[in-house]
Protein backbone atom coordinates (compact mmCIF):
# COMPACT_ATOMS: atom_id res chain seq x y z
CA UNK A 1 0.00 0.00 0.00
CA UNK A 2 1.32 3.47 -0.79
CA UNK A 3 0.98 6.57 1.39
CA UNK A 4 -0.43 9.60 -0.35
CA UNK A 5 2.21 11.90 -1.19
CA UNK A 6 1.98 15.91 0.14
CA UNK A 7 3.79 18.58 -0.24
CA UNK A 8 4.05 21.08 2.94
CA UNK A 9 4.37 24.88 2.28
CA UNK A 10 5.42 27.47 5.26
CA UNK A 11 3.53 30.96 4.53
CA UNK A 12 3.55 34.24 5.92
CA UNK A 13 0.66 36.10 5.62
CA UNK A 14 0.93 40.29 5.32
CA UNK A 15 -1.65 42.35 6.51
CA UNK A 16 -3.03 45.66 5.10
CA UNK A 17 -0.64 48.17 7.56
CA UNK A 18 -3.33 50.99 7.43
CA UNK A 19 -5.96 48.67 8.96
CA UNK A 20 -5.29 48.75 12.17
CA UNK A 21 -4.43 52.43 12.05
CA UNK A 22 -7.98 52.77 10.75
CA UNK A 23 -9.96 50.21 12.74
CA UNK A 24 -9.42 49.25 16.54
CA UNK A 25 -10.60 45.27 15.48
CA UNK A 26 -7.39 43.80 14.09
CA UNK A 27 -8.16 40.52 11.86
CA UNK A 28 -7.49 37.72 14.06
CA UNK A 29 -5.90 34.77 11.04
CA UNK A 30 -7.08 31.46 11.80
CA UNK A 31 -6.83 28.19 10.08
CA UNK A 32 -10.79 28.34 9.40
CA UNK A 33 -10.24 32.33 7.79
CA UNK A 34 -7.31 31.14 5.54
CA UNK A 35 -8.54 27.84 4.54
CA UNK A 36 -11.75 29.67 3.94
CA UNK A 37 -10.05 31.87 1.56
CA UNK A 38 -8.00 29.84 -0.27
CA UNK A 39 -11.04 27.16 -1.14
CA UNK A 40 -12.75 30.17 -2.51
CA UNK A 41 -9.80 31.65 -4.71
CA UNK A 42 -9.56 27.90 -6.12
CA UNK A 43 -12.88 28.17 -6.89
CA UNK A 44 -12.97 31.09 -8.92
CA UNK A 45 -9.31 30.91 -10.56
CA UNK A 46 -9.76 26.73 -11.32
CA UNK A 47 -13.56 26.31 -11.16
CA UNK A 48 -15.20 23.60 -9.29
CA UNK A 49 -13.23 20.77 -10.97
CA UNK A 50 -10.19 22.36 -9.98
CA UNK A 51 -11.51 22.74 -6.19
CA UNK A 52 -12.54 19.10 -6.06
CA UNK A 53 -9.14 17.94 -7.09
CA UNK A 54 -7.34 19.60 -4.38
CA UNK A 55 -9.31 19.55 -1.63
CA UNK A 56 -8.64 15.82 -0.71
CA UNK A 57 -5.81 16.62 1.09
CA UNK A 58 -5.84 20.59 1.35
CA UNK A 59 -5.80 21.08 5.23
CA UNK A 60 -3.93 24.05 6.60
CA UNK A 61 -2.03 21.94 9.24
CA UNK A 62 -0.28 25.29 11.88
CA UNK A 63 -1.35 29.18 11.87
CA UNK A 64 0.63 31.80 14.31
CA UNK A 65 -1.64 34.55 14.76
CA UNK A 66 1.06 37.09 16.38
CA UNK A 67 4.09 35.97 13.63
CA UNK A 68 1.78 35.35 11.02
CA UNK A 69 2.97 32.29 9.37
CA UNK A 70 0.85 29.14 8.94
CA UNK A 71 1.84 25.85 7.42
CA UNK A 72 -0.32 24.57 4.18
CA UNK A 73 -0.37 20.78 3.02
CA UNK A 74 -1.40 19.92 -0.30
CA UNK A 75 -1.20 16.69 -2.38
CA UNK A 76 1.85 16.63 -4.52
CA UNK A 77 0.12 16.46 -7.97
CA UNK A 78 -2.25 19.64 -7.14
CA UNK A 79 0.31 21.58 -4.72
CA UNK A 80 0.83 24.25 -7.61
CA UNK A 81 -2.66 24.86 -8.12
CA UNK A 82 -3.11 25.42 -3.88
CA UNK A 83 -0.16 27.43 -4.44
CA UNK A 84 -1.19 29.70 -7.28
CA UNK A 85 -4.63 30.30 -5.47
CA UNK A 86 -3.09 31.24 -2.25
CA UNK A 87 -1.10 34.22 -4.28
CA UNK A 88 -4.42 35.22 -5.94
CA UNK A 89 -6.29 35.90 -2.50
CA UNK A 90 -6.43 39.43 -1.89
CA UNK A 91 -8.84 39.51 0.92
CA UNK A 92 -9.45 37.74 4.57
CA UNK A 93 -12.88 39.18 6.25
CA UNK A 94 -12.18 42.48 4.95
CA UNK A 95 -9.01 42.93 5.24
CA UNK A 96 -6.13 42.91 2.11
CA UNK A 97 -3.81 40.32 2.67
CA UNK A 98 -0.69 38.74 0.93
CA UNK A 99 1.00 35.29 1.43
CA UNK A 100 4.56 34.69 0.95
CA UNK A 101 5.74 31.57 0.25
CA UNK A 102 9.15 30.76 2.72
CA UNK A 103 9.37 27.03 2.71
CA UNK A 104 8.46 24.18 0.54
CA UNK A 105 8.69 20.75 1.12
CA UNK A 106 7.92 16.82 0.97
CA UNK A 107 7.94 16.28 4.28
CA UNK A 108 6.36 17.46 7.63
CA UNK A 109 9.47 16.99 9.72
CA UNK A 110 11.37 19.83 7.26
CA UNK A 111 8.50 21.64 7.58
CA UNK A 112 8.71 22.35 11.20
CA UNK A 113 12.12 23.05 11.81
CA UNK A 114 11.84 25.33 9.14
CA UNK A 115 8.15 27.17 10.23
CA UNK A 116 9.79 26.59 13.86
CA UNK A 117 12.91 28.64 12.80
CA UNK A 118 10.92 31.21 10.87
CA UNK A 119 8.14 31.42 13.84
CA UNK A 120 11.57 32.24 16.47
CA UNK A 121 13.19 34.64 14.26
CA UNK A 122 9.60 36.80 13.84
CA UNK A 123 9.10 36.47 17.23
CA UNK A 124 12.21 37.90 18.15
CA UNK A 125 11.54 40.65 15.69
CA UNK A 126 8.00 41.34 17.35
CA UNK A 127 9.56 41.70 20.63
CA UNK A 128 11.79 44.30 19.35
CA UNK A 129 9.05 46.20 17.86
CA UNK A 130 6.29 45.98 20.60
CA UNK A 131 8.60 46.97 23.32
CA UNK A 132 7.10 47.35 26.31
CA UNK A 133 3.84 46.27 25.06
CA UNK A 134 4.79 42.72 24.89
CA UNK A 135 2.29 41.45 27.81
CA UNK A 136 3.24 38.05 29.59
CA UNK A 137 -0.45 36.55 27.45
CA UNK A 138 1.21 37.60 24.28
CA UNK A 139 4.66 35.24 25.26
CA UNK A 140 2.59 32.71 26.80
CA UNK A 141 0.82 32.27 23.17
CA UNK A 142 4.04 32.26 21.37
CA UNK A 143 4.98 29.85 23.70
CA UNK A 144 2.05 27.46 23.43
CA UNK A 145 2.26 28.13 19.36
CA UNK A 146 5.64 27.23 19.20
CA UNK A 147 4.77 24.07 21.26
CA UNK A 148 1.94 22.91 18.96
CA UNK A 149 4.47 23.09 15.84
CA UNK A 150 6.95 20.91 17.85
CA UNK A 151 4.35 18.30 18.18
CA UNK A 152 2.72 18.83 14.73
CA UNK A 153 2.51 15.07 12.78
CA UNK A 154 -0.25 13.92 9.91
Amino acid sequence: MVGFKNRYMVMEVFLDPNRELLRNDPIIITQLNISKAINESILVNFGECGLASSIGSFQVKYVNPITKLCIIRASREEYRKVWSAMTMVRLIGNCPVLFNLLNLSGSIKACKNAALKCDEAKFEQYKLVAGDQLTPEITQQMHNCLERIKILEH
